[in-house]
């Protein structure tokens, strides 16, 4: 009798351990790493980020997973900065064995991450990471394992030139974190585009992201008098600059770029501001009305009515949605399928429909939004 039983459990062991191998039937779980900012200068980025992301797996996991896996979510936080990102993704893919990352926010994380990624053969989707050199190494070649949701700095930096220069205007000061690589990667994106445009730069300076004090900076911005005073860095810098340009009577018109975007940006200070964005709320594409539904459905803010998503919580909606694509659509989670599937993807997002050049940047329009009366206004969509 008991040989009997043991003999059917053995069988019963070898068959699941058959089915798990050939994926037949599904069941398991599929790891997926999420590199988020939590903590550090902009937790407001992480959180958007990781409720994109939860809002992406919910979704797949309700509709039976990835190959018939439901996904585990495993975070980390990376608090959008170089050592720390470097860290938590090694204990992903060292300890937590994930095979796909999305992430991290910020590009100068993003970047040694990517470096990381490619030599493991892990693969990485950045939702926001904008510097160019997160999907191509040093000679240009492209890195075969790292994409990007989002558009890259020197389309940004050319969007703002552009919209500027329809303005008419003619003269720029630019200021930027000089340790930053998305700062100084939009710095000079836009100062090229906009001296190719006609513009003038009268005058560029640099801090560090420790810097609070900006008064000898915009002491000469006040005193060469430009048009156009480009910021191209975080919302918490920009509620910095942005209140004490004001209290120093500069009457320049603020621009930067999508890390303005946050529910945390002091919208007195940046009154009268414009700054480039992957999409605006009040889109009237269904999948944006659905999008918004979801979004406020799952969570509320501080008065317990529905949040609407910034664009760090769309686009990572929308990489978590093509990662899992590509893993589905390569029927394997072998990590070069994967990568070769989403290359090759055409997917339709909230963010707008996004195909991938062959260095892995998205091809889609950017909208350029305007801080009006204390409000978020949509000013102009700009294509490539």
């Amino acid at each position: 009798m008991f040989k009997k039983i043991s003999t059917v459990l053995a069988l019963l062991i070898v068959a699941s351990m058959v089915l798990a191998a050939c994926g037949g039937g599904g069941g398991g779980t599929i790891k997926i790493g999420l590199l988020s900012p939590l903590t550090g200068a902009v937790p407001t980025f992480g959180q958007s980020t990781q409720e994109g992301v939860e809002i992406a797996v919910k979704e797949w996991n309700a509709k039976g997973g990835i190959l018939g896996k439901q996904i585990e979510l495993v975070v980390a936080d990376s608090q959008c900065s170089a050592d720390p990102a470097v860290n938590a993704a090694n204990k992903l893919i060292d300890q937590d064995k994930v095979k796909f990352i999305i992430g991290e926010v910020c590009s100068s994380a993003s970047i040694p991450v990517s470096e990381i990624v490619n030599q493991k053969k892990i693969l990485q989707i950045s939702p926001t990471s904008t510097n160019a050199n997160v999907t191509v190494d040093g000679n240009g070649v492209t890195k075969p394992f790292t994409f990007r949701a989002c558009f890259i700095d020197p389309f940004q930096g050319l969007v703002m030139a552009k919209f500027a220069a329809g303005k008419g205007y003619k003269t720029a000061f630019v200021m930027y974190d000089q340790g930053n690589d998305y700062t100084v990667g939009l710095a000079e994106a836009f100062e090229k585009s906009f001296t190719e445009l006609g513009g003038q730069i009268v005058g560029k300076e640099t801090y560090v992201k420790e810097d609070t004090d900006f008064s000898a900076i915009l002491t000469k911005v006040a005193e060469t008098n430009p048009e156009v005073l480009y910021l191209p860095d975080y919302y918490n810098i920009v509620n910095l600059v942005g209140a004490q340009a004001k209290d120093k009577g500069v009457t320049a018109v603020m621009m930067g770029g999508d890390g303005w975007d946050s529910a945390d940006l002091d919208v007195n200070a940046a009154e009268g501001g414009f700054y480039s964005n992957h999409y605006f709320a009040g889109d009237t594409r269904p999948i944006v009305v659905d999008w918004l539904k979801k979004y406020g459905a799952d969570y509320k803010d501080a008065n317990g009515d529905p949040k609407v998503p910034d664009a760090l919580a769309t686009l990572a909606y929308d990489a978590a949605n093509l990662l899992f694509a590509a893993i589905q659509a390569a029927g394997t989670e072998d990590t070069t399928k994967a990568a070769e599937a989403l290359a090759a993807i055409s997917w339709e997002g909230v963010s707008g429909k996004i195909t991938f050049d062959a260095q892995h940047n998205p091809i889609k329009s950017a909208a350029v939004i305007g801080v009006a009366g204390g409000q978020l206004v949509f000013a102009e969509s700009i294509a490539p």
